[in-house]
């Protein structure tokens, strides 16, 4: 038996089963699936941009509630993130239209500003005065997006999944004041991924807009929702260790904060195993779980070792990593039949741990601005990854990806349904196959030592 073949077909033939909205794929009206082209590029890079703003504002508002000496920094990188976001309006909708989506979301930036300067001075009032302004904010915006959409986004959808949006950063901040550090991480999971279902309506109302503009393609189909779903995982994973790696530098004092952040790093993990042990039972989830727990550690020894000024320790975590690297690399290639190369996906490893590393030496040393610069780095950069991962697995099974979706699609509150956590959950965990192929390799090769 065909043991690789068989990981990655069985945990994703329920996901890939069903297109992004619950459908029925439709195989008669496939074309040969890709996970790159100009609409499902728009896609993929709205959804790091509005993923990356979500981060941000979280961290900017807790920066902020601290005095902390980055707050300047973080607050710098998310109007960078702001421009980026008016950039990609304007490129479809021309530079009037990027210039009121700038000033509309730099304004709604600076309501959660208020927010957290009346929240530092008990004011109630105040408080109230920056959720007032959120919410005409949140009728604006949706006008203009239902305007300039034509229609395809509508208003009063738009609106309600604004407010969402607006709940969950209010919510994780609120949560964060008062100690509670699991409910304030948990929910900016949440936002986080809501935000990429937000660039999943709004790209695929705008590619059905201006669909000469991207080639006649759809941003929504199996294969993209794979690449976006990897690109959820994998800039999580950046956001959550980057800022779990600031918790552990700055000690005792932040050690509950720490717990609570890292515990986020767990769950992915948590995830990724469980879809193993669906196909392999528990002793394989156990054995996965080592072996990315373990990497993650490495980026904690490295947090302990500049914290105790022990270069030799910091050297080691550095060489664990390498070592992590070349392994990782090398069972890649043998799991997607040569579609990845060790060789590239190791050069690709390289620049994800030099990204985490200079941003934390960057935050160690106080110069925040560049802390933050590779923070953006490394989360953009997880973009790419995704892309080049979930392209070979495309590439080595595309009969798994037909590329149907139904054209009633945007509304959107963001489409598919908030609460339709279910479904998602069993996305994530199909598309978790990636890090299976991975751990068959690895018995594979094992095995094959062992003979």
């Amino acid at each position: 038996m065909n043991w690789k073949k068989a990981l990655v077909v069985a945990p994703m033939s329920a996901a890939i089963l069903f297109s992004a909205n619950g459908g029925l794929v439709n195989a008669e009206t496939m074309e040969k699936p890709t996970v790159s082209n100009a609409a499902v590029d728009l896609r993929a890079n709205l959804g790091s941009l509005l993923s990356e703003h979500g981060n941000l504002a979280i961290i900017a508002m807790r920066k902020g509630i601290e005095g902390a000496e980055d707050f300047e920094a973080a607050k710098a990188q998310l109007n960078e993130n702001t421009h980026a976001l008016a950039d990609a309006i304007a490129s479809v909708y021309g530079e009037k239209a990027g210039k009121a989506f700038y000033d509309m979301w730099h304004a709604h930036v600076g309501y959660f500003v208020a927010y957290v300067q009346g929240t530092a001075k008990e004011d109630e009032e105040a408080k109230q005065a920056a959720l007032d302004e959120l919410s005409q904010y949140r009728k604006d915006f949706s006008a203009f997006l239902d305007k300039a959409t034509e229609g395809r986004v509508e208003a009063d959808a738009l609106a309600e999944g604004l407010q969402t949006h607006v709940n969950q950063l209010i919510s994780a901040f609120d949560a964060y004041v008062a100690g509670d550090y699991k409910e304030a991480f948990s929910n900016q999971a949440d936002a986080r991924a809501h935000l990429y279902m937000t660039a999943k309506g709004l790209s695929s109302a705008i590619t059905a807009q201006f669909p000469e503009k991207f080639d006649n393609k759809m941003a929504v189909t199996p294969a993209a929702d794979l690449r976006l779903t990897l690109n959820n995982i994998l800039s999580g994973h950046v956001a959550f260790a980057v800022t779990a790696m600031q918790n552990g530098i700055e000690g005792e004092k932040s050690m509950d904060i720490f717990k609570a952040n890292a515990e986020q790093l767990a769950k992915n993990t948590d995830k990724l195993s469980a879809a193993i042990g669906s196909v392999y039972g528990d002793e394989a989830a156990a054995k996965f779980k080592e072996m990315w727990s373990n990497h993650i550690g490495y980026f904690v020894d490295y947090v302990k070792a500049t914290a105790a000024e022990d270069d030799a320790a910091k050297q080691e975590a550095l060489d664990q990593l390498k070592q992590y690297r070349e392994d990782f690399s090398a069972f890649m290639e043998t799991a997607t039949e040569g579609n990845i190369k060790a060789d590239a996906v190791s050069e690709e490893l390289q620049d994800h741990v030099n990204q985490l590393i200079a941003s934390f030496d960057a935050y160690a040393a106080g110069d925040y601005e560049k802390a933050y610069n590779k923070f953006h780095e490394g989360y953009a950069y997880a973009n790419d990854i995704s892309k080049a991962l979930s392209g070979a697995i495309v590439a080595q099974y595309p009969d798994k990806f037909a590329s149907d979706m139904p054209s009633e699609m945007p509304k959107t509150g963001f489409a598919p349904a908030d609460n339709n956590n279910d479904m998602m959950m069993l996305w994530i965990l199909g598309a978790s196959a990636l890090a299976l192929a991975v751990f068959v390799a690895i018995r594979k090769y094992q095995s094959s030592e062992e003979k």
